[in-house]
């Protein structure tokens, strides 16, 4: 499968880095190689997270960091798995 990152989620990427960065740049780089490790997987594992009930067909791959986790929210289309977000499981969301 093919892996492609929204821009959205290009820019979720880099707030994530540069909020974990000021207090630790060695966990901010950890935390950015684990979200693009695991979201790898969905390469050869697509339906590796499970469906959000609310009938997008959106699927939430969950990323446990440290004492909490990074979510990342997809879809998968034909032979492409696009990630539109990603976000920490502890940040207020709009």
């Amino acid at each position: 499968m093919k892996l492609v990152w929204l821009k959205e989620t290009e820019d979720d990427i880099e707030r994530l880095f540069a909020f974990l960065y000021e207090k630790s740049p060695d966990a901010a780089t950890k935390a950015i190689e684990s979200i693009l490790e695991k979201s790898e997987m969905l390469r050869e594992f697509p339906e590796l997270g499970p469906l959000m009930q609310d009938e997008s067909g959106r699927r939430e791959l969950i990323i446990p960091f440290g004492a909490g986790a990074y979510v990342l929210r997809y879809y998968i289309l034909k032979d492409t798995v696009a990630i539109v977000r990603v976000w920490h499981s502890r940040e207020v969301r709009k």
